[in-house]
Formats: structure tokens, sequence, C-alpha cells
């Protein structure tokens, strides 16, 4: 491969090397290790099908794995590198707060980054042409979220909640969403409270639902624990919109207490014929059954393969494509649209459902709620 050096960044390289893709993905701790596995799966199964395929006009497609670790500045740091080493765009992220650091850097630097699975409604603080996102904005998964809520008859809601922009958001759209329609939003700071003084807080409030707004494993194993073992709470529904127990691990560390705790996920009711092959590839390859997040990954490649097959590998013409997208996912149709308060190029309509974990059988998710 020619040095990253021999054309400016963003030039057009017809020299036969591969078609370098720069990714962001957490891999170790603090970082959500298990989601950045999954995700990083799903990239990967898609770039070897597109490579089996032909590539990219006969160029190979080639991932450059960068570890975030949950921390913005690293990511920020990455994307320069990346953009140095000559990729073509950015893809990945699972973390909010990190994807918006990368979001912000890709947007100063003119690189074209498609954001996989980061729902912070406001990626960065300026609308910009450089950036679209798979996933689906915080704001609207977590009204759903507190639709069902609602509907489950829940109207005082507890949030054991630590400090975090991204969590901050989630706190002020239940809220929003809430209080119009006779629901109470009571907010514990975990910073403070042990996990028994958050049940003595639970009991004190009378609250009739509990949300995890917190990081995974801890606190929210050692909630879970202590709230499942509190007699006083036997009838409060647990909940963890951000996803905690869509991964094996939080029943591998909870077992049966972590079983009934609803969380939001970006599947269909029933996968299409693509999705059901790219899930049985899936479950091969991670040993385990995919996650939505291993999904999201997969259908970025697919968009990223699309554009670059059209219209090339120059920055500027992947970023100006982005509102003629119209590729078939393995979740359905994605295409991007400007909506209303994102700043981002977005996919209006990627599948929602609130599910748990089915205390007969832990393994299986009981779709509760869909939108």
């Amino acid at each position: 491969m020619s040095s990253p050096s021999s054309s400016p960044p963003g030039a057009e390289r017809t020299d036969g090397s591969s078609v370098r893709i720069g990714v962001l993905v957490p891999l170790t701790r603090p970082g959500w290790a298990e989601a950045g596995h999954h995700l990083l799966a799903g990239l990967e199964l898609a770039v070897r099908e597109v490579n089996e395929a032909g590539g990219i006009g006969g160029r190979p497609l080639e991932l450059v794995v960068r570890d975030t670790a949950a921390d913005p500045q690293r990511a920020a740091a990455a994307v320069d590198e990346l953009a140095r080493l000559g990729v073509a765009a950015l893809t990945g992220e699972y973390h909010s707060v990190v994807a918006r650091a990368a979001a912000v850097r890709a947007d100063a630097l003119g690189l074209p980054f498609l954001c996989s699975s980061a729902v912070l409604d406001t990626l960065t603080e300026e609308p910009t042409e450089w950036v679209a996102r798979l996933s689906p904005p915080q704001s609207r998964g977590w009204q759903l979220y507190a639709d069902f809520l609602l509907g489950a008859g829940h109207s005082r809601i507890a949030i054991a909640a630590q400090p975090s922009v991204y969590w901050a958001s989630g706190v002020r759209v239940l809220r929003d969403h809430l209080a119009p329609r006779g629901g109470t939003v009571i907010e514990l700071d975990t910073r403070a409270l042990t996990p028994t003084a958050v049940c003595d807080e639970l009991v004190d409030n009378r609250a009739t639902a509990l949300l995890l707004l917190v990081g995974h494993p801890e606190p929210a194993v050692s909630i879970v624990k202590a709230v499942r073992r509190d007699r006083r709470l036997a009838a409060i529904m647990i909940g963890a919109p951000a996803g905690q127990p869509e991964f094996a691990e939080w029943g591998t560390l909870l077992g049966d207490d972590g079983t009934a705790i609803p969380f939001l996920r970006y599947l269909p009711e029933r996968l299409s014929p693509l999705g059901a092959r790219v899930e049985t590839a899936l479950r091969e390859r991670l040993a385990e059954a995919p996650s939505f997040v291993a999904f999201e990954g997969y259908d970025t490649v697919a968009v990223l393969a699309d554009v670059l097959r059209s219209h090339g590998t120059d920055r500027a013409r992947i970023a100006e494509s982005w509102p003629r997208v119209a590729v078939e996912g393995t979740r359905g149709r994605i295409h991007f649209s400007r909506t209303p308060g994102i700043s981002v190029w977005q996919w209006v309509w990627p599948p929602i459902q609130v599910v748990d974990r089915d205390p007969a059988e832990p393994d299986r998710f009981r779709i509760l709620h869909a939108g």
C-alpha cells in the first residue's frame, strides 16, 4: 500500500490499494466493551461480504480500527489520526458523549462520519453536512419508553442517575414527556446514595418504577440486587432505557434478578430475509445471539459500500451523497433526511422496541411496546 502521504486527504486513489474506513469502537473498560465487540462484528461481517462481492470497484474495503475506551478525548485524537491516514470516511461508536466528540472533530476536518449506534440528539452544536446517523435520536426512543411507562400504569417514576450529558438529556426527555401526562419524575443522585439508600428513597417517594440511568456493570448491578432483595419493593418495576440488559454479561452478573427489566432496542418485530441471514452469520461470528448493535454495524458498512460504489472515495462527494442514500439494511430501508432539532443527517424511522428478558426463559426477549 502506498504511504498515506502519497495523496492529499480525501483524494481519489487509483493505485489499486484498499479503500480504508476508520472505525471508532469501545473495546476496553471503562467503555462498554461488549457493545463495542458486537458493533465491530457487524462491521467486519459486512466488509467480508463486500470484499467477496468484488469490493469497491475492484479494491478491497479495509477497516482501520481504534479503541475509544469511552474516552471523548481519545476519540477526537483518533479522528485526527485516521484523517491523516487517508481514510475515506469514519464509522462506528456506541457511547453518545464519545460520538459527539468524534462528530465535532470530523466536521471540523471535513471527514464524513456515519455514526452507527449513538443516540444523543445533539451530536454537533451546529448543523453539519459531514455527519449522518443510523440509530434513532434519544428524544424519539425515550419518548416511546415514556409512553410505555404510562401505558403500564406508572406515574411516579424514580431515576437513579449519574452525571453525564447523555443521562441528563435522557432525564430531560422523560420529564418533558411525562409531566404533561400526569407523570412525576424523582431524581436520585447515585453519587450520594448507596444502593440501600436508593431503596429507602424509593419507599419514601412511593415510586412504582425505578429507571437506571447509570453505568454498567456498576453501579447498575448493585442497585438491581439491592432492590430485588428489598421486600418493601416487591412490586416496583426496574427499567433500563439505555439497554444495559441487552448483552449477555447482564445475565451472567445478575441471573434471574436481571429479567423483567424493560429496555430500548432497535430491531423490527420480524427480520427481513436479509436480516435473518445476517443474524445467522453474526451468531456464528459472536458465538452468541447478536444484539441490535451488531446489526447497526452491518448496516453501517452496507450504506457506506453503496455510497462508495456510486460516488467514489472523495470525502466531499461522500458527504454530499447522504440525502441520496437508499439502501436495504437488515432492519429496513435506510435513507437520511433533515429532522427538526437534529443537527446531522438522520435515518428517521429505525425500528424501536421496548423489550425485556423473559423470567421464564432469560435468553428470550419479550416485546412489550413498539413504535
